[in-house]
């Protein structure tokens, strides 16, 4: 008991120490709600920018590796039905993904759109496997 001559039932609850727990966790709680608003305002921004790194780096490393022909419709008998330049086939899916991207920041359901866009990643990896390793 403190001598200030208030008896503990009469201090208010700021004074008490549960009433700072509570004060120090009232201010945690609102800190946290803050954080969790703005990841929400900016859901399309922080899910975007992973994508667009990963297929900017595919698309760079893709325009490295991949030969001048490219080959796609793969046959049977392991040769390709078609072969479009080097230029289409890592601008063309850096293209389509961007597409999804855009289509994301329209969207206001933007998980839809955006879970395309990881697909689309997809479209580099199995270029460069398929004209690496033909058959």
């Amino acid at each position: 008991m403190e001598n200030s001559g208030i008896p503990a039932e009469q201090k208010p609850a700021a004074v008490t120490g549960f009433g700072k727990v509570k004060a120090v966790v009232s201010k945690i709680n609102r800190i946290i709600n803050t954080i969790g608003v703005w990841l929400f305002r900016l859901r399309k921004p922080v899910m975007a920018a992973p994508v667009v790194y990963y297929a900017l780096k595919l698309a760079a490393y893709n325009g490295t590796h991949l030969p001048e022909q490219v080959g796609i419709d793969l046959q049977a008998t392991g040769e390709f039905a078609q072969t479009i330049s080097r230029e289409i086939a890592v601008m063309g899916p850096l293209c389509l993904t961007m597409a999804c991207l855009l289509l994301m920041f329209c969207s206001r359901k933007a998980m839809y759109a955006w879970a395309i866009s990881i697909f689309t990643l997809a479209l580099p990896l199995l270029l460069l496997i398929s004209n690496t390793y033909p058959s």
